[in-house]
C-alpha cells in the first residue's frame, strides 16, 4: 500500500552510483521522484525497480546538463512543479590528472557541470521553497573542497565553490524555511575512478566507502540538522573547530591598513 507523499525529489546524476542511491533512499521515505541523468536507459532501469519496490511516482527526465536546452527543460521543471520539496544537485564529474595533463577544454566541461548547472538548479528551485516555506537542497560537493591538494585542482576548485555557495545559501534562506546541506564525500564506490582511468580497486580498501554507506549517513547527516556532513569524519568536532577558526577569523580580514609583517610605508589618512 503505498504511504502518502512527502512531496518529489528531483535528483541529478541519478543513473547509477550516489544519485542512485538517493533515489532508491528518498523512495523508500515517502518521496515521488523526478530522476535527472543522461542515459536514458538507465534512469528507465532505476524507475522500474524503485516503482516496484516502492509503489511512488518516479519520472524519468534524461538530460545532459551541460547542454542548455536540456538544463532549461530541467529549470522550468524545478519551477513549475510545487511538489518538489527536495533538490539533490549530484550530477558532477572530476579527474586526478594533474594540471599540466589535464585538457582545458575538459576543465571548462567539469566548471559548466560542477558549478554552472548546479546554481543555475537552485536559482530555480529556490524562489518557490522560500514562497512556500519550504524545502530541502542538498549539494554533493568532496573533501577535495577543503583538500584540493588530494586531486585534480579544477576539480578541487570546482567543490570547494559547492561548498561556499551551500554556507551562502544557509545564510541567506535558512530562516526562510529552506533547509541547505552540503555532502563531502571521501573516495567513494562510484564510476568516478574508472571514468579517470584508475579503478577503484587500485585504492586502499580502507580509503573506499559504499555509496549506500555514504547516502545513509549523509541523510543521517541531514537528519541531524548538519549544514556540512562528511561521513568518513570520525570526530565530528574536527569540523566544529575549523569551521569556528574560520568564522573568528573572517571577523579580521578588511581593515584600513595592511598587517605590520608586510612592513608596508602607509599612506595618511586623509583629513
Amino acid at each position: 500500500m503505498t504511504t502518502q507523499s512527502k512531496g518529489t525529489a528531483l535528483i541529478t546524476g541519478a543513473s547509477s552510483g550516489i544519485g542512485a542511491v538517493y533515489a532508491d533512499r528518498l523512495a523508500r521515505r515517502g518521496y515521488d521522484l523526478i530522476i535527472v541523468a543522461r542515459n536514458h536507459g538507465r534512469l528507465d532501469a532505476v524507475a522500474k525497480r524503485l516503482t516496484n519496490d516502492t509503489q511512488r511516482s518516479i519520472e524519468v527526465l534524461a538530460a545532459d546538463l551541460n547542454d542548455q536546452n536540456d538544463l532549461g527543460r530541467v529549470e522550468d521543471t524545478l519551477k513549475r512543479d510545487s511538489s518538489i520539496t527536495v533538490l539533490v544537485n549530484n550530477a558532477g564529474f572530476g579527474t586526478f590528472a594533474p594540471l599540466l595533463d589535464s585538457n582545458v577544454n575538459k576543465m571548462s566541461e567539469m566548471i559548466s557541470l560542477n558549478i554552472t548547472a548546479l546554481t543555475r538548479l537552485t536559482y530555480a528551485a529556490a524562489p518557490g521553497f522560500v514562497a512556500r516555506g519550504t524545502g530541502t537542497i542538498i549539494n554533493i560537493s568532496s573533501i577535495v573542497g577543503i583538500a584540493p591538494e588530494l586531486l585534480n585542482g579544477v576539480y578541487g576548485g570546482t567543490k570547494a565553490y559547492v561548498l561556499a555557495f551551500s554556507h551562502s545559501l544557509q545564510h541567506e534562506l535558512a530562516a526562510k524555511g529552506v533547509r541547505i546541506q552540503a555532502v563531502l564525500p571521501g573516495a567513494t564506490a562510484t564510476e568516478f575512478w574508472d571514468v579517470g582511468g584508475m579503478p577503484v580497486s587500485h585504492l586502499p580498501a580502507d580509503w573506499v566507502m559504499s555509496t549506500e554507506n555514504l547516502v545513509d549517513a549523509a541523510l543521517s547527516g541531514l537528519d541531524q540538522g548538519e549544514l556540512v556532513t562528511i561521513p568518513s569524519l570520525a570526530d565530528g568536532g574536527e569540523w566544529d573547530r575549523f569551521e569556528t577558526a574560520r568564522r573568528d577569523m573572517s571577523n579580521r580580514l578588511s581593515r584600513t591598513e595592511p598587517a605590520a609583517r608586510y612592513a608596508v610605508k602607509t599612506l595618511a589618512k586623509a583629513s
